[in-house]
């Protein structure tokens, strides 16, 4: 049972080291690709906060959101591998960030073709959430190996 764990640990985290080693590789100076996708979506974002709720969004440079969810993903990647519940944290809090910003259905009209694509990669996202949030309810859930203790021998008169 140990070892079909850890496969399907591997195989469930490298959905997530693949892609944070891609974007590591296409990462340049300005962010790579990803920074390229990110930009019209964090630009969107941050409008819609400045008119709905009146509050200035600071200026974050899309190179840096781009080198933590690299960050994000490979780190929590390596640990998910070896069954740290800190590596399982690391990527819900990846995907809980970067899911409803670049899957951002919700801003087109249900006729687009975007529409549609967007909407089954932002059900996929949070497949992959609802299965790590599933590793973490099964790891707490089963109880620590209890440490037999050694009844002390009896002495005898």
């Amino acid at each position: 049972m140990g070892f079909i764990s850890f496969a399907g640990r591997v195989l469930f985290a490298s959905v997530f080291i693949l892609a944070a080693w891609q974007e590591f590789n296409d990462f340049g100076v300005d962010g790579g690709p990803a920074a390229k996708v990110l930009r019209p979506k964090v630009n969107v974002l941050t409008n819609h906060i400045t008119s709905k709720a009146g509050v200035h969004v600071p200026e974050i440079q899309i190179k840096h959101i781009v080198a933590a969810s690299i960050a994000l993903k490979g780190i929590g990647g390596v640990l998910f591998i070896f069954g740290s519940s800190l590596g399982a944290y690391l990527l819900i809090l990846h995907q809980t960030i970067i899911t409803p910003v670049l899957y951002d259905f919700y801003n087109y009209d249900v006729e687009k073709k975007e529409f549609v694509q967007l909407l089954f990669k932002f059900m996929q996202s949070l497949a992959l959430m609802g299965a790590l949030l599933f590793f973490l309810g099964m790891k707490n859930s089963i109880p620590k190996r209890l440490v037999k203790k050694k009844n002390p021998k009896a002495k005898t008169v």
